[in-house]
């Protein structure tokens, strides 16, 4: 396919920049997912190639491989679930490297589905209706998981895309707040994304959560209903990032600046619903996501098949690419996603890895390309889910200033004292 060019501003697109660090090709990885929009726009209608970037797209099968590639300079950049940059700042994970954050992809995309042989279980032994909740099923999966206990089933097997992701922060965030602890009464297992509807068919797990599409192209093939989506569990939740190594953002800083700006004008592009059509016929081409148009189209439009039955529901902004500063990398996002890490026993709690951790995220880099008039005018670090339309599922408020009590107010969790790590980083 050859490269197109987006005409936003009506007239002939403008010529390339000339960038003084030399002719850049970016060799960046990504998994498919309708989540890799803004990245792959950038490529496909010349919004990298005005900014004088040449974008060379690797389609990965695993977040550990885009995680090794990246480490071991194969990738440039790379399409990152939002806690890798976390993790590896941290030092957490089979091969952690340095990895900063400069640019979110956006907001949205995650969905929890389970099998309909479970979905069914709920429906009838939990006494479920029809409009439940996303809080209602994880009640009534509670219900249900007491009963196969009593009866001596064994666990349930879900699975998530990688240990480190919003996926596995997102289910487990939603089982306890229908009082389940998933490290005790479920099993999570790690499940490619392209991976997870054949593996809900074939039983070997009874649910997954995932990026989009491939919830959905679950519950058309009648084997999954979706229970929940991000949106219901936190709206603001971080969720895909433009991961790079720190040494080379350094080394390349005018290049750097350039994707941040290539990018911000895909974002807004993508985020356009006259555009998506465009967008869908792209995404859905094998070198991507290699899936269904009219699966992909819905997905962006926030049109959800939840189930093989005719059961429908819409979720406005289900995918937001740029509005509402969507690619800010906010640091106080970071700080929350070290919350449950050391909420669910990943990391330890002091006060060096706190700020290891906020510093996988780059404001500075974003502002230095997109200018102060691009970015929020509220603190890098705030109050999360404190305001109306963008509240946690459970009620709870994130302040960073206080996050030893925050995660020490949650009922289910399995979390290291504050203070038991060490204070060096």
């Amino acid at each position: 396919m050859m490269t197109k060019t987006a005409n936003v501003s009506g007239g002939l697109p403008s010529p390339a920049r000339v960038n003084s660090e030399g002719a850049k090709v970016l060799r960046a990885g990504f998994i498919p997912l309708v989540d890799a929009s803004v990245l792959i726009a950038a490529a496909e209608f010349g919004f990298a190639r005005k900014e004088g970037l040449t974008l060379d797209l690797v389609k990965d099968v695993s977040w550990a491989n885009v995680r090794d590639r990246l480490a071991f300079r194969q990738f440039d950049i790379a399409h990152m679930l939002s806690p890798m940059p976390v993790a590896s700042m941290l030092g957490l994970g089979s091969n952690p490297s340095p990895t900063i954050a400069p640019f979110s992809l956006g907001r949205g995309g995650n969905a929890i589905t389970l099998s309909t042989r479970l979905f069914d279980r709920m429906r009838n032994d939990a006494g479920l209706p029809e409009a439940a909740g996303a809080l209602d099923h994880a009640r009534a999966l509670a219900k249900v998981l007491a009963a196969m206990k009593t009866h001596g089933e064994q666990l349930l097997t879900f699975g998530v895309t990688y240990p480190f992701s919003s996926h596995n922060y997102e289910f487990r965030y939603w089982l306890a707040a229908g009082g389940i602890d998933p490290d005790k009464e479920v099993k999570l297992v790690v499940v490619p994304p392209p991976m997870t509807s054949d593996a809900l068919a074939a039983g070997a797990i009874d649910g997954f959560c995932v990026g989009a599409p491939w919830n959905m192209v679950a519950s058309e093939r009648g084997v999954g209903r979706i229970v929940a989506a991000k949106q219901d569990i936190w709206p603001s939740a971080p969720e895909k990032v433009i991961g790079m190594r720190p040494d080379w953002a350094e080394t390349h800083p005018e290049t750097v600046s350039r994707l941040i700006v290539a990018l911000d004008a895909a974002a807004r592009w993508c985020d356009q619903p006259e555009n998506h059509d465009v967008l869908a016929a792209a995404l859905a081409d094998p070198r991507y996501i290699a899936a269904s148009v009219e699966i992909i189209r819905r997905v962006l439009a926030g049109e959800f098949s939840l189930d093989a039955r005719g059961n429908r529901r819409v979720i406005a902004n289900y995918f937001t690419f740029h509005s509402g500063f969507a690619n800010y990398p906010r640091p106080s996002h970071a700080l929350w996603i070290y919350s449950q890490m050391i909420r669910w026993g990943q990391a330890e709690a002091s006060l060096n890895s706190a700020r290891a951790a906020a510093f996988a995220y780059r404001p500075d880099l974003y502002r230095a390309a997109l200018g102060d008039g691009n970015a929020p005018v509220d603190a890098d670090i705030r109050v999360e889910g404190s305001e109306e339309g963008d509240r946690f599922m459970d009620g709870h408020v994130f302040d960073p200033a206080e996050l030893p009590a925050y995660v020490a107010g949650f009922a289910v969790r399995s979390a290291l004292p504050f203070g038991s790590g060490s204070d060096e980083i």
